[in-house]
């Protein structure tokens, strides 16, 4: 149950609760659930002003709601890790709600969605210093490569900077990579197999040491293909909520299979599927693992 009221108070009250909470939290022995897959919920899409979940453009901008939705799913049988900003992890902290999980931060959420800069995507959110102070598993960052945009390589450097201080700390560094475009004044990705080998072969070669580097891909045409072009473990995203919920289903279980994805990152399509149950929803997700 979210209670709102106590959120609030202890942030007013009591903020140094939530490095209290942090310290006492119950770490999970390892990143392998029962299944020996990693099941994380995903839910830093707010603070870069995504908050489109289907056909409703505001959808996680209710925070009570949305917390109780990511609550819901993290109490599901088979799911042991979430993704998040620091706001959205410490309310979950305030409400006891990660204890035995894999707990990611989201590092780089400069690169508002619709801006003129959405490419040049700064760290705004952790760093790896805080990560590691909070006691979390791993740093998680989105890279677009726009061939077409400068901007592009502010963020190659700073991502390849962080990959290196979450090594050293031996946290995971989550690398999420793309080519992009503008189209229209939108920013795109590029979802060809062409494209997702060469975003995944620059991502694999950011930093220092490669030893603590995953790679969180979506599902595109010829996966075979594609997910030969690294040995770094990768996670399969789920990306916008489907409309054909079937197929995605159908399409993550089958990228299950190839030895380098070693699990799931979801997130609206679980916390807001088709129907509205998310228990549901999700138990269906482990069940592919």
């Amino acid at each position: 149950m979210v209670d709102l009221h106590d959120i609030v108070t202890a942030r007013v009250d009591r903020p140094y609760a939530i490095a209290s909470a942090a310290k006492r939290r119950r770490k999970p022995p390892s990143w392998r659930g029962e299944h020996g897959r990693l099941m994380v919920i995903a839910a830093d899409h707010p603070a870069r002003g995504a908050l489109r979940a289907g056909d409703d453009p505001l959808a996680m901008g209710n925070r009570a709601d949305l917390l109780r939705r990511i609550c819901t799913a993290l109490e599901r049988p088979g799911v042991n890790g979430v993704l998040g900003t620091p706001d959205i992890l410490e309310d979950l902290l305030l409400l006891g709600a990660l204890d035995d999980k894999v707990v990611i931060g989201s590092m780089n959420r400069g690169g508002l969605a619709g801006t003129s800069f959405e490419i040049d995507d700064r760290f705004t959110a952790y760093d790896a210093g805080s990560i590691a102070a909070s006691g979390f598993d791993g740093g998680k960052m989105l890279i677009r490569i726009d061939p077409a945009d400068a901007g592009t390589v502010t963020t190659l450097e700073s991502c390849a900077r962080a990959v290196g201080d979450l090594a050293g700390r031996k946290l995971m560094a989550m690398v999420e990579p793309f080519i992009s475009h503008r189209v229209d004044g939108r920013v795109r990705n590029e979802l060809s197999p062409e494209a997702m080998i060469r975003a995944m072969t620059v991502a694999a070669g950011l930093g220092t040491t490669s030893a603590y580097t995953w790679l969180k891909v979506p599902v595109v045409e010829e996966m075979e293909r594609v997910m030969a072009a690294t040995t770094l473990p990768a996670l399969i995203l789920g990306g916008e909520v489907a409309a054909d919920a079937d197929a995605a289903y159908a399409r993550w279980g089958k990228a299950l299979t190839l030895p380098t994805v070693q699990g799931l990152v979801i997130g609206r399509s679980l916390l807001y599927p088709p129907g509205g149950d998310v228990a549901d929803a999700v138990d269906r997700a482990v069940s592919l693992l």
